[in-house]
């Protein structure tokens, strides 16, 4: 059995269309909520199981939110509701609260157009595939509402941002403080609006926060760490120190330094990476993935760090993690695990890390990453045919050969098939950036034309 709602983030999906529509949602709730009283959690007589529900800001949340929590309470679950907050905070309270799972509902980095749903088990962390599987099993269930005396109560927190705030602070080093640093942080009119400036302000820092006047339809639109020239533009303007963009559910980060230069999360996990090793507190060695950057790769082994790539997503490279008993990985899109932090990717956590590391050294982003400088990357996404199986086609394998052979170990290759479009992501990397945009070009001239043949 194969899921079909559920990929490597949750649900996600155009609002008004399946299934990010109110009926099917009620339903989903109702289906969760069935699976998760059915599991044994040692609760005591009388007790039902406790759901936390938060959300982003964007418009569609509150429809959402309705609909979710109305199918939990027929199942007869109860229901906590937070309010807007980040997608980590909600990972971070189940664990608090000692509750039995949290959902989010958001759509990350997307515009306010589209709109999905986090599952997060007991531990934590996303749930497992199996019950996933059982979810999706029950969603086609007609729902049979509890007797009125069972079902689910439904409560608003009133102090979850608080709570928060604390426990992201208390990840900071009690004997530093951010006095001294002008920091500008753009919350992407998102998740973390109310959260992150009072964050960096409460350890210290003056905090020029932006993104954080969210509408319901301006999330992600034209800020945060999906476009960052809102933030850059703003490091200049106030001559501040650096500038963290977060992403419309805050678990996302890329930061800037004074000059608005900016620093993605492959650039961010090698300080970090770089700033335990000093400290001789990196246990074990550092998870990326297919997409990090090679020179990073590099720098690390310089280092005697460990590497591993894992697929692209942050549940492969917390599976890694996991496997490995190591504690730090991330993406070059801005998701950062710090596992001895938190369970999940967390964008004010990282970013913390990162202060760290420099308050710590005593220096600037650019001069703790002056030793490493990102090999040019670059990416094509060529439309194919479903049926096409790229790996098996010679014209393809000869290209991609010749390309090797040019690179000279000097860079890499990359085909990979999109989990959710019908396209083939090529991406070269390499030393030269005449060499890498040659061959990435051809490359994807040859798939296309390979593929076409089948049409």
């Amino acid at each position: 059995m194969t899921k079909k709602l559920f990929g490597t983030d949750g649900i996600r999906g155009r609002v008004g269309e399946n299934p990010i529509t109110p009926e099917r949602i009620l339903h989903l709730g109702y289906s969760a909520g069935k699976v998760f009283a059915a599991m044994d959690w040692h609760l005591k007589k009388g007790e039902r199981p406790v759901v936390l529900i938060g959300k982003d800001t964007r418009i569609s949340g509150y429809m959402l939110e309705s609909a979710l929590e109305a199918g939990l309470s027929a199942a007869g679950v109860d229901v906590l509701l937070s309010g807007p907050m980040p997608t980590s905070a909600i990972a971070y309270l189940i664990r608090a609260l000692r509750l039995q799972a949290g959902i989010v509902i958001s759509a990350s980095h997307n515009l306010y157009e589209d709109n999905g749903l986090k599952f997060f088990s007991q531990d934590a962390v996303k749930l497992p595939d199996e019950i996933e599987m059982q979810i999706e099993a029950g969603i086609e269930s007609s729902i049979k509402t509890m007797p009125s005396a069972q079902l689910g109560k439904v409560q608003r927190m009133r102090d979850a941002s608080g709570r928060y705030i604390e426990f992201c602070k208390n990840t900071f080093p009690y004997q530093l403080d951010l006095r001294g640093l002008r920091i500008v942080v753009d919350c992407a009119n998102g998740a973390t609006y109310h959260i992150a400036g009072h964050v960096f302000h409460e350890l210290g820092a003056e905090v020029i926060t932006i993104g954080n006047e969210p509408n319901g339809l301006n999330i992600n639109h034209e800020c945060g760490a999906t476009h960052c020239s809102a933030l850059q533009d703003a490091v200049k303007l106030h001559r501040a120190d650096l500038g963290i963009a977060l992403d419309g559910d805050g678990d996302r980060v890329i930061m800037a330094d004074e000059y608005g230069t900016l620093f993605d999360g492959d650039q961010l996990v090698y300080i970090i990476a770089k700033h335990r090793h000093q400290r001789d507190v990196l246990k074990g060695g550092v998870v990326g993935t297919l997409m990090t950057n090679l020179a990073i790769e590099n720098g690390l082994k310089h280092l005697s760090i460990p590497f591993l790539r894992a697929k692209v997503g942050d549940r492969y490279v917390m599976e890694q993690l996991c496997e490995k008993d190591w504690y730090l990985g991330g993406e070059s899109s801005g998701h950062i695990i710090c596992r001895d932090k938190h369970t999940t990717g967390d964008g004010i956590i990282s970013a913390l890390q990162v202060l760290y590391a420099l308050r710590d050294n005593n220096q600037t982003l650019s001069n703790f990453m002056k030793e490493i400088t990102l090999y040019p990357q670059r990416l094509i996404n060529v439309k194919i045919n479903r049926s096409f199986k790229f790996n098996e086609d010679s014209s393809i394998q000869k290209v991609v050969e010749a390309a090797e052979s040019d690179l000279n170990a000097k860079g890499r290759v990359l085909l990979r098939a999109s989990g959710t479009e019908p396209l083939i992501r090529v991406m070269v990397e390499g030393e030269s950036d005449q060499k890498v945009d040659f061959w990435v070009q051809q490359i994807a001239d040859v798939v296309q034309a390979a593929s076409h043949t089948l049409d």
